[in-house]
């Protein structure tokens, strides 16, 4: 591992925060090189310290700890992100015999400096009552490789050599910090500290030595599991690919669970391929090496303690159903019994958490993650690549040893985490994934942000690849660029629309909300309109309609968890305008195609229903490719500007509104959250238009 400490970059830092203490300012820097370094802290892991001195709002001079706030990730750090704290009173804490987590953190909280702050990390008193002015701790993949064989005491001295100290597991907290002082005290004259099966702890005076202790300890224990690992026997194997498109929706719907509050409660899939990750699956001895325990008990919250092993591959659709179902079954079972274990030998009184995996080791197929959130599927991907890689390394030092369960248990399980259950309703659509077509327009915009607002992760799709990116672009403002991506897709075209769903499959593992929402318009009388226009909007308004509605129905099979299909039909429906005969013809033959799938989908648990929009012009600075087309031969009619014409077609409806593309998403998420048992239904969405009342 590179030592990326420069004295130009620390100066920069300390030229760039000058109202900021020098010692937070290289805090700062040098936290940042850490959280760089994937194989040193992943997503939040890890934390820094420094100490000093201020002068308070009184003139007095204090003792502060400056420590990585509740939040923060240390690849992006700012000075805020280490809040300070009274380091004397939080010494005298040392004095207690016990203090719970509840109260320690109440102690943080009362003794920050800035009431506004972030919590201070969990692990605040280990900086406070070790002497050290700077303290780097992380869970570095090489470390933590070491403290997990068996023989790690003789491993860690041979691979770091004899100015390391040594400390068992011991869940973070005040008990964690008293044992790593007096730890310290006894052995004086070690620069670091290493906490089985957790991480490890270096210090300095400042920030740089700090910083390079950390960078030294953990490239020599890589360079002892290089070493190791050169003169292992190499083990290869094969394993037939399974197929995502199958695979992932029948995992995905298995997974999904009714909460104890009525909720269904569905999954985010994330797939993780590479050479590296589908040879060590392929192994003969893959499943006995890698379905085992965490690398470090911090994990757990993010993927279960174990993976669940699924080998599928060369099955036939029913017998992946059938090992998928067996697996979960098994795997539920284990965990509940860990549960029930657990609870009964500690005599404790615990909220059991879902007990589906989060991790699933797939032969040919790859690491399959799931999580409520893209991101937290994301994490659980990292995490776990980086603990397969672990694991191999280690493999050529000796056997992998897991941690007990009870450790697991108390990190899972943990008061301070356990005191959150409940408090944050998910989102209704949390967990959906939903594709809406026609994804570069005006009304899409609306429809995709409140699908996002409601939880949903969202693929617009459209054939017009700068339309959709400008939509996109528009739409991460809403709810971060990870939960909406663009989908260049032709739905008039079978092989175009089968390979965007694979797509989506690929990145998420299957669907749930499907809203057609792509079309296109012709302005003609019926004797003057040429065929081939009248095929052009045919295509795409009823055909595209069809088109998607038919290569989204296998996977809502598959999942077998039901879905939502939102059809953005339009008055015109019911109301048809001269001149506008192919749109209105298209309109009205997709609106007959979802009454179809209505009554034909309704046995997979599928509601269609469909949407009769009107009027909607623009949004925001995006176009209605509808208006762009009929905007101009409107306006001429009628001898308008466009603002004239709006206020038109706002003065035509009952209630006088204008309607807005968020009107259209809002009638797409009340059908899509299941509010009603409602399927086949029409929604008009118009300020009221007598003539297009659904009849």
């Amino acid at each position: 591992m590179e030592n990326r400490y420069t004295d130009k970059d620390a100066q920069a830092y300390l030229a760039a925060y000058p109202g900021v203490a020098p010692e937070l300012a290289l805090r700062v820097y040098t936290s940042r090189l850490i959280g760089a370094e994937t194989n040193l802290v992943l997503h939040g892991g890890g934390n820094t310290s420094a100490k000093g001195r201020i002068t308070n709002i009184v003139g007095e001079e204090i003792e502060v700890l400056y420590i990585k706030g509740s939040g923060w990730d240390l690849g992006d750090i700012e000075p805020q992100g280490l809040p300070a704290l009274d380091l004397h009173y939080l010494r005298k804490l040392r004095k207690l015999e016990v203090l719970s987590d509840e109260e320690m953190v109440n102690q943080f909280r009362t003794h920050l400096l800035d009431a506004s702050a972030p919590n201070p990390s969990i692990e605040t008193l280990v900086h406070a009552f070790l002497p050290h002015k700077f303290i780097d701790h992380t869970h570095a993949d090489a470390i933590v490789t070491l403290t997990n064989l068996d023989h790690a005491e003789s491993h860690l001295k041979k691979a770091l050599g004899d100015k390391i100290a040594i400390l068992p597991f011991i869940m973070p907290g005040f008990p964690l910090a008293k044992a790593m002082v007096e730890l310290h005290e006894a052995n004086p004259a070690a620069d670091c500290i290493i906490l089985m099966n957790h991480g490890i702890f270096t210090f300095g005076d400042d920030a740089h030595s700090a910083y390079a202790r950390m960078i030294d300890y953990v490239s020599r224990a890589e360079a002892y599991l290089a070493g190791q690992a050169a003169r292992a026997a190499k083990v290869t194997g094969t394993a037939v690919s399974p197929e995502p498109s199958l695979v992932l929706p029948i995992l995905r719907g298995a997974l999904s669970f009714v909460d104890g509050l009525g909720r269904r409660r569905t999954f985010h899939l994330h797939l993780r391929q590479s050479e590296k990750i589908l040879a060590a699956l392929a192994r003969p001895d893959a499943e006995a090496l890698f379905v085992n325990g965490v690398l470090t008990p911090d994990h757990v919250i993010r993927t279960k303690n174990y993976p669940l092993w699924l080998q599928v591959g060369g099955m036939a659709e029913q017998e992946v159903r059938e090992s998928v179902v067996n697996g979960l079954r098994c795997y539920q079972q284990d965990y509940t019994q860990y549960f029930n274990e657990q609870v009964a030998a500690k005599k404790v009184e615990r909220t059991m958490l879902d007990p589906m995996p989060r991790v699933v080791l797939v032969p040919g197929l790859g690491i399959v993650t799931a999580g409520f959130t893209p991101k937290a599927a994301a994490i659980a991907a990292d995490i776990a690549e980086h603990t397969l890689a672990a694991k191999l390394d280690g493999l050529a030092v000796d056997k992998y040893k897991e941690l007990g369960r009870d450790f697991i248990f108390d990190m899972e399980y943990w008061s301070l985490e356990q005191a959150k259950l409940g408090k944050a309703r998910p989102k209704p659509l949390e967990g959906r994934v939903a594709l809406v077509t026609g994804g570069g327009g005006a009304i899409a915009v609306g429809i995709g942000r409140q699908l996002l607002t409601a939880g949903a992760r969202v693929f617009m799709s459209d054939i017009n690849g700068e339309r959709l990116e400008l939509v996109c672009a528009k739409l991460a403002a809403v709810a971060g660029a990870q939960m909406v991506s663009p989908l260049v897709m032709d739905v008039t075209s079978e092989k175009s629309v089968v390979a965007g769903l694979a797509a989506i499959i690929d990145q998420c593992g299957g669907l749930d909300i499907l809203v057609p929402n792509a079309w296109v318009a012709h302005v003609d009388k019926i004797e003057n309109l040429p065929e081939e226009k009248l095929r052009m909007v045919m295509d795409v308004n009823c055909l595209g309609v069809f088109q998607v509605i038919k290569a989204a129905a296998p996977i809502f099979r598959r999942q077998g968890t039901g879905g939502n299909i939102v059809i953005n039909s339009s008055k015109n429906v019911f109301d048809p305008g001269a001149s506008f005969g192919a749109y209105s013809a298209s309109k009205a033959g997709a609106h007959q195609l979802g009454k179809i799938a209505a009554l034909e989908m309704a046995e997979m648990g599928v509601r269609v229903n469909m949407i009769n929009a009107d009027a909607i012009f623009d949004d925001e600075g995006v176009s209605s490719g509808l208006w762009d087309v009929v905007g101009p031969e409107r306006m001429r009619s009628r001898n308008l500007d466009p603002q004239g014409l709006k206020e038109y077609y706002r003065q035509r409806n009952l209630l006088k509104a204008a309607v807005h593309a968020d009107h259209v998403g809002n009638a797409v998420v009340f059908f899509a959250s299941e509010q009603t048992p409602t399927t086949g239904a029409t929604l008009p969405v118009d300020g009221g238009i007598a003539a297009a009342f659904p009849r």
